[in-house]
């Protein structure tokens, strides 16, 4: 059976997580068609990689993703016999009248527990969590990213989710320098919930470590504020976003280590793919960094404990254990496998 995929700014990938995964899980012999919105794009292709894609005026993103991903499951119930590969749960609301209407399989991912981010305020919240019920009541198999959110699936909706993560393995674009720089690596979007400020502190007390920081600094007064006050240290570099593979490859592969402060989402790709660089990496302190790292990487909750370990000797042996925990569980063959195996049931 042919599948379509629900809730993705598109392919190529241009944007996140989610495009990344379909952009690895292509050429498939299973997804026939990616609904991508036109916004993200300068110019439309009929097919990429083997499947059709299908364009529609709308954001993937922000409010307009409830309508986005209610027309792409509404036109593929009425224009195909595809099952459905859903990412995210904001179009859940249409799957209960897609399952009056067919008994076609279809498979959520229910990403990373939106309805807990700070982010949102009170009734966006209610509504991301009533649109999880509905997306695991009316899926035929459900899947976590990471092994705590299968585990709040099984608590709150007695129900076994498929843990399926991302792959890492397209981040190392070249061969592995074993000889390192002398400075820490930071990645990721400018948010609160990324512990941001932490992290600069952390450094900012510990002027004889080195950080560069890379992220969308410009995108949010919280960003630029910090940006202003923290690019006047020696010790700190802050990066603008850096989009190529390449580029980002030829940073990441002198960093000696990576600080990884996001705190909310489940499974993050910037987290796996760095672990495939056997580095030790610093992770802020939740069940969704000790799952993705099985407990082996170093943990902090504060600045003043990332300062802590940033003052001890690293251990060249957390670096290995990083590779290895991602070589066998962080591969995009590996996801590829997974994904496919739930259309074959």
């Amino acid at each position: 059976m042919t599948v379509s995929v629900i809730g993705t700014v598109g392919v190529p990938a241009c944007y996140g997580g989610f495009e990344s995964l379909v952009e690895n899980l292509l050429p498939s012999s299973k997804i026939g068609l990616v609904y991508c919105t036109k916004r993200a794009y300068s110019s439309e292709v009929d097919t990429y990689k083997g499947a059709k894609l299908k364009y529609w005026s709308l954001d993937a993103n922000g409010p307009q993703s409830i309508l986005y991903d209610a027309v792409s499951i509404l036109h593929s119930l009425i224009f195909t016999k595809n099952d459905l590969l859903v990412l995210g749960v904001s179009g859940a609301i249409t799957l209960p009248f897609f399952k009056l209407f067919s008994n076609r399989k279809v498979v959520t991912n229910i990403d990373g527990l939106e309805w807990k981010r700070d982010k949102w305020g009170a009734s966006a919240k209610r509504f991301l969590k009533f649109s999880e019920k509905l997306a695991v009541k009316y899926s035929d198999r459900v899947v976590a990213d990471n092994a705590a959110i299968a585990e709040h699936v099984k608590k709150a909706y007695n129900k076994e989710a498929d843990i399926i993560a991302y792959g890492g393995d397209h981040a190392v674009a070249g061969e592995l320098d074993k000889e390192k720089s002398d400075f820490a690596l930071a990645l990721c979007r400018i948010e609160p919930e990324n512990n941001v400020k932490m992290i600069l502190e952390a450094f900012a007390k510990t002027p004889q470590r080195k950080l560069k920081f890379i992220g969308n600094w410009n995108n949010s007064s919280f960003g630029k504020e910090l940006k202003e006050q923290y690019s006047k240290l020696k010790n700190i570099e802050i990066i603008d976003p850096i989009y190529d593979i390449a580029e980002l490859f030829k940073i990441r592969n002198k960093a000696s280590s990576y600080i990884h402060g996001h705190s909310a989402g489940g499974t993050n790709p910037s987290l796996v793919e760095m672990m495939f660089f056997e580095i030790p990496i610093y992770c802020f302190d939740c069940n969704y960094n000790r799952a993705s790292t099985e407990d082996k990487a170093n943990y902090f909750s504060s600045a003043q404990s990332l300062k802590e370990l940033l003052l001890k000797t690293e251990n060249p042996s957390k670096g290995t254990d990083m590779l290895e925990i991602a070589r066998r569980r962080y591969t995009w063959d590996i996801v590829k496998s997974q994904y496919e195996a739930l259309f074959n049931d």
